[in-house]
């Protein structure tokens, strides 16, 4: 690693993950139910709507078995057509209205649902893209994916139906318990009886439920971050070279078979669960007609009766035996929420200022004063690191592997923050500016360049998104790579591939200058970005990098003896400290550390390259 952009940040603020661990740890043991149900707050009134029509249809259900009743015990026995028809027409007019109401409330039960889902992971992708580098370095980008798709995924029945649900189902427990005990309070209690021998498994069966679900969880999340790593240009490129495609399949198979062992467990103890939910309903019919029969042999009920409270029986039993399975499913999802707002709950150890201004177009004149940082205690990649630079002024970073150049770096865009000193732009402590200010002020290209899955406009636009065509095809001339964009089938709508696999290392670097150019920064920092450039592109690129300099405070990491020379002052890091600072030919007469480095590194990159 580099200097680093690796690690924990400084301080650690607020909920943050453990290194090495297995991705952030915001610290939850149990998730309040309060807190899911916050997240229905902004659809409260639509909630209420949705309730209304519970209540609505709830009513509607309840009036089939008293409409059997009176055709039982009343209309046939007495003959009576028109009071037969009646009720027969209100048999069907009622579930159809119910039917009705139903699909209204569906309607809006889900689009109540759907918007928390998307508020969930437009929330969670907000807070994910506050977080600093640090927490990127450590973080797996496919467990990443994991919670902000599959968790949310996995909660979604939760959401979108179980609080819906479990609001219908205990209306319709409570009305039909007030009906049945109206009919005959003996037949009622007798029907109650067994309730209690269903309802206590449920806390137990929720845990480990709960307790699998999670596990579940973590294991589609390796298989997630496994798949990325294979699949990405990277993986697949390195898998194919060192021939390891069995070595991979056997991993995913480990994985796999993880995930699947996992899900059957747990689908076990649901259907376990749920065939016992389901002997309700036949022991509960079953006493109804034994005590209802023997009362109608006896006088004391019609046959209307005992039909009319089986029927209802059927309609408690049901939702019952729904609670039971909402309250194992509510709980089994309390184990992906908890996952959810662990990130939900990470602080980012680099915020911005409650009070921070924004910072005007920048001189460029630097300073960095007593800076000390570390990614973990008590080992610093930087101690009291202190220098300027004058705006205009090109400065070289040079020094062995480790010494704190792209840490240094980091702080001056400031991806982390220092855990002593400072750093100032213009005099701006850069900790009590706004982010987009400083950011607007820097260009930075690396020697690595990022480009996205998209079109090379899309990608050069991401610099600038409201620049012109003419300013587009400009930066890209002076980076000396329109010609061959132009000469492309489809020109800048061509898509760039994966990371930018389709165009070759140094296409990749020049269209990160010709980025770079069009930001038209003040401050440019540059980590030798040329390295991957052909003799001639780097001859065309350099022109241009000097042109783009011209005026600008540049800072750039030296690996060739070129970019030194070029410099106007070099800096020299050892072991995260300033042990040097001067000219090419200061630095050379105290045969300090640069010496060493120029003999060592320098003088013999050139010579081969010469």
């Amino acid at each position: 690693m580099r200097g680093g952009f690796g690690g924990m940040g400084p301080a650690g603020v607020g909920r943050v993950w453990t290194p090495g661990g297995d991705g952030p740890q915001a610290g939850l043991k149990d998730v309040p139910v309060r807190r899911i149900l916050v997240l229905f707050n902004p659809y409260r009134l639509l909630l209420l709507a949705v309730l209304a029509l519970v209540l609505a249809g709830t009513g509607l259900d309840l009036a089939p078995p008293l409409i059997m009743r009176t055709i039982i015990d009343r209309a046939l026995p007495h003959g009576d057509r028109s009071l037969l028809l009646k009720e027969i027409a209100l048999m069907v007019a009622l579930p159809t209205l119910s039917g009705l109401l139903g699909v209204l409330r569906n309607h809006l039960n889900v689009k109540a649902g759907q918007a928390i889902m998307r508020d969930l992971r437009q929330g969670l992708f907000r807070n994910l893209q506050r977080q600093s580098m640090a927490f990127f370095t450590h973080a797996r980008a496919g467990e990443i994916i994991q919670r902000l798709t599959n968790d949310v995924f996995a909660i979604q029945d939760v959401v979108t139906q179980t609080v819906v649900s479990a609001v219908t189902q205990t209306v319709t427990v409570v009305a039909t318990v007030a009906v049945i005990f109206a009919l005959d309070w003996r037949l009622a209690i007798l029907s109650l009886i067994f309730l209690p021998l269903f309802v206590l498994p449920v806390r137990a069966v929720a845990r480990l439920r709960r307790n699998l679900r999670r596990e579940t969880q973590r294991a589609q999340g390796e298989m997630a971050v496994h798949l990325g790593e294979v699949f990405g240009v990277s993986g697949a490129m390195l898998t194919k070279i060192f021939g390891r495609e069995a070595l991979q399949e056997s991993r995913f198979t480990a994985l796999n078979r993880k995930v699947m062992d996992l899900e059957v467990r747990g689908n076990l103890i649901g259907r376990w669960f749920m065939m016992m939910a389901g002997l309700l309903a036949p022991l509960g019919s079953a006493l109804i007609y034994w005590y209802g029969g023997f009362g109608v042999l006896q006088g004391r009920m019609t046959i209307g009766d005992v039909v009319a409270f089986a029927a209802y029986l059927g309609r408690l039993y049901g939702p019952v035996s729904g609670l039971l399975n909402l309250g194992v499913t509510f709980g089994t999802a309390l184990g992906v929420f908890q996952r959810i707002f662990e990130y939900q709950d990470l602080v980012p150890d680099v915020e911005e200022a409650p009070d921070a201004v924004a910072m005007p177009a920048a001189q460029g004149h630097i300073a960095v004063k007593g800076v000390a940082f570390s990614y973990r205690p008590d080992i610093y990649a930087l101690k009291d690191v202190g220098f300027q630079v004058r705006p205009g002024e090109m400065v070289a970073l040079v020094g062995p592997s480790g010494a704190g150049k792209t840490t240094l770096i980091g702080l001056l865009t400031r991806l982390y923050d220092p855990v002593a000193g400072s750093i100032e732009i213009d005099g701006y402590d850069l900790r009590h500016v706004t982010q987009a200010s400083l950011r607007a002020n820097v260009a930075v290209v690396t020697q690595d360049p990022f480009l996205f899955h998209a079109s090379v406009w899309e990608n050069l636009l991401f610099a600038r998104p409201e620049a012109s065509q003419e300013e587009v095809e400009q930066a890209c001339r002076k980076a000396h790579i329109h010609d061959q964009i132009a000469a492309l089938p489809d020109g800048y709508a061509t898509l760039a591939g994966e990371r930018g696999y389709r165009f070759s290392g140094g296409e990749r670097q020049r269209l990160a200058i010709a980025r770079a150019i069009l930001r038209d920064p003040r401050i440019l920092i540059l980590d030798e970005a040329t390295s991957h450039l052909d003799t001639q592109s780097e001859a065309y690129v350099q022109a241009a990098l000097e042109h783009l300099m011209k005026g600008r405070t540049t800072i750039v990491i030296a690996h060739r003896l070129s970019t030194v020379l070029a410099a106007d002052r070099i800096i020299v890091l050892d072991g995260g400290r300033l042990v040097e600072e001067g000219t090419h030919l200061e630095l050379l007469d105290r045969d300090g550390l640069y010496a060493h480095l120029y003999r060592t590194q320098f003088a013999r990159v050139t010579a081969a390259r010469e």
